[in-house]
């Protein structure tokens, strides 16, 4: 018996002690458990689902991209700031709250933070897919329904910047809530009256845009009014106007340089290859589309993928990434509208009235040859071309911007991302080509794609894209350089 008890008094020191050590070691492994990264992060998680969002904001409201950019921008603002009071030197840019004690600097509370954030601030800007967000909230195990703005907690904080961000940005000249006189409840209604030079059937200034009959999904003919043409007005967040870098005047009718660069646009429509067609397909981004600024957050995420991203790397890259954005349309928004440009549509029409050339005549017909008057750029009927002035070209512009924000953020212009395609599938599904790849090797790169894919359809002429890119580039350097390393405490 005295051995027994002996050896049930070891067995349980042992066991204490093994115990013991277990509870040492999972401490230790707790300590050292590895951050999530990349597209396990929650930031990227929060993209994601922003990225969905615009999307289906596509599909309900039809393409508005200066829109989207500022509910993409304001969303991450909104994240930027909650995270950023649980930074060690991080300045938030509306919300109005004391940095957190360091022992509260936790990663559990950065999530948290940023959930409340991106959730409130998406159920404001994305009503409509409320769903979606409340469904992520309870996936994570936060309660949507906790409406707390007390600044001592995560929650809090996450409503609280949400909220403040929404409240200062109310009156910000987009009109999103019809306050301006007149608006008579319709959002977003243009209050500076603008009306083009131009009626859809007459053309009295070839320099001036025109807006262009396009087809409703019933095949009605119709033509769209100019998209938001007050949103130079809109402020900037990291920009001092909206004008700060306003380009010199296009070319005009009349000059060597118009005549060459017309001539180029149909030159390059009637030769696309494969790989351009693809090419002007992606960068169009055909049904669902977020866009460009939700182009450059899906880029952005690839380099999340790529790098390994913390939380803390993501919530900063978004941010700049999308403020860069948004503020890039407002100044491509003040170029358009001051210039108010021709687009090739009229001015192919002008140079080749009386002649024959070759020509996208229509996904029924495909390439032929045709008057002059009657080109079109490689698009469908649906969306034929954008409904708003040329220059400068929007998408070089936030091109140009984004990728020069990611390039500043990384330090290195390498990008390395490539996607299949086929040619044709959103332009012509019946006449489809061979799957072809599209490399993107630069950020710099990238964008000259996307703005040469704006030439290429019969979008844009290349003082459109060029003075584009390098008013984006302007817009990046001068937000990272004055406005982004001030708020995460750089400078």
């Amino acid at each position: 018996m005295k051995f027994k008890s002996i050896m049930i008094i070891a067995l349980a020191l042992l066991l204490g002690a093994c115990k013991g050590n277990s509870s040492d070691e999972n401490q230790e492994q707790s300590q050292t458990v590895e951050e999530p990264k990349g597209k396990d992060n929650l930031a990227y998680k929060w993209a994601k689902i922003a990225l969905d969002a615009t999307a289906n904001d596509t599909e309900w409201f039809k393409p508005r991209p200066t829109i989207s950019s500022r509910f993409l921008s304001l969303i991450f603002v909104s994240i930027f700031d909650a995270w950023s009071v649980y930074d060690d030197k991080a300045i938030p840019v509306y919300l109005n709250a004391d940095r957190r004690p360091e022992e509260e600097r936790t990663l559990e509370n950065k999530e948290k933070a940023i959930s409340y954030a991106a959730y409130r601030a998406m159920m404001h800007y994305y009503y409509s897919d409320s769903t979606m967000f409340t469904d992520f909230m309870n996936e994570l195990g936060f309660d949507p329904k906790d409406e707390s703005i007390d600044p001592s907690t995560p929650q809090g904080i996450g409503n609280l910047a949400a909220q403040t961000v929404i409240d200062i940005r109310r009156e910000d000249g987009s009109n999103q809530y019809a306050t301006v006189e007149g608006s008579n409840g319709i959002s977003y209604f243009d209050y500076t009256m603008y009306k083009p030079v131009n009626p859809v059937d007459k053309n009295n200034d070839i320099n001036r845009w025109q807006p262009k009959y396009f087809l409703d999904n019933n095949g009605n003919k119709y033509a769209p009014g100019c998209l938001t043409p007050h949103w130079q007005l809109v402020k900037p967040i990291g920009l001092d106007s909206a004008s700060q870098f306003r380009p010199g005047p296009p070319p005009q009718v009349g000059s060597e340089q118009l005549e060459k660069e017309v001539a180029e646009v149909v030159e390059l429509q009637a030769n696309l290859t494969p790989e351009e067609m693809a090419l002007v397909e992606f960068m169009r981004d055909g049904p669902k589309s977020v866009q460009q600024a939700g182009h450059w957050l899906i880029f952005a995420q690839y380099i999340s993928e790529r790098d390994q991203h913390t939380l803390d790397e993501d919530v900063k890259m978004y941010f700049l990434n999308q403020i860069v954005a948004m503020d890039a349309f407002i100044a491509s928004w003040d170029s358009k509208m001051h210039y108010d440009f021709a687009r090739p549509y009229a001015l192919v029409h002008h140079y080749y009235k009386g002649q024959k050339i070759k020509g996208w005549a229509g996904p029924e017909e495909g390439w032929i040859e045709m008057n002059g008057e009657d080109w079109r750029p490689y698009s469908p009927a649906t969306f034929l071309c954008p409904p708003f002035p040329s220059y400068t070209s929007g998408h070089s512009t936030v091109s140009g911007a984004c990728s020069k924000a990611l390039e500043l953020y990384t330090g290195s212009n390498e990008f390395g991302q490539s996607v299949k395609l086929v040619p044709g599938a959103l332009t012509h599904p019946n006449d489809l080509r061979d799957t072809v790849t599209l490399h993107f090797e630069t950020l710099s790169g990238t964008a000259e794609m996307a703005g040469q894919s704006r030439v290429l359809g019969g979008y844009h002429i290349q003082a459109d894209n060029v003075a584009g890119l390098q008013l984006g580039r302007d817009v990046a350097t001068h937000i990272y350089n004055n406005f982004y390393l001030k708020h995460i405490g750089e400078k």
